[in-house]
């Protein structure tokens, strides 16, 4: 569960992360470094895939500044068969939290910053 976002910092169960990460339901992996920085690709994706989630919630940073190309998606919706939800950073997280809530099997990826 998330507990609280703002720019450059969030806090998982407790602790304090101010890198980019991903939040499985059993782990969080911190210092999420993407090939392209501000444009997600597959190959940033590639432990998610081997997790298999219901659905992935990205942050796309405080502003929304990290792109999802339209290839990425596709093959998370199509070839992986992954519900994908991403919006800016706040509004991921609370959406994050409420599938939680729901019993979903959700991963969550998250840009902290811009």
């Amino acid at each position: 569960m998330i507990e609280s976002y703002s720019f450059g910092n969030i806090v998982v169960r407790g602790k304090r992360y101010s890198g980019d990460l991903i939040i499985f339901p059993d782990r969080v992996k911190e210092n999420w470094w993407r090939k392209e920085g501000h444009k997600l690709s597959l190959e940033d994706l590639e432990e998610v895939f081997s997790y298999t989630p219901e659905i992935l919630v990205i942050g796309k940073g405080y502003f929304g500044m990290m792109k999802i190309p339209e290839e990425v998606q596709r093959f998370i919706t199509g070839e992986k068969n992954i519900e994908l939800i991403s919006s800016i950073t706040g509004k991921a997280a609370n959406m994050f939290n409420q599938l939680l809530k729901e019993g979903k099997k959700v991963v969550g990826a998250f840009h902290l910053t811009c």
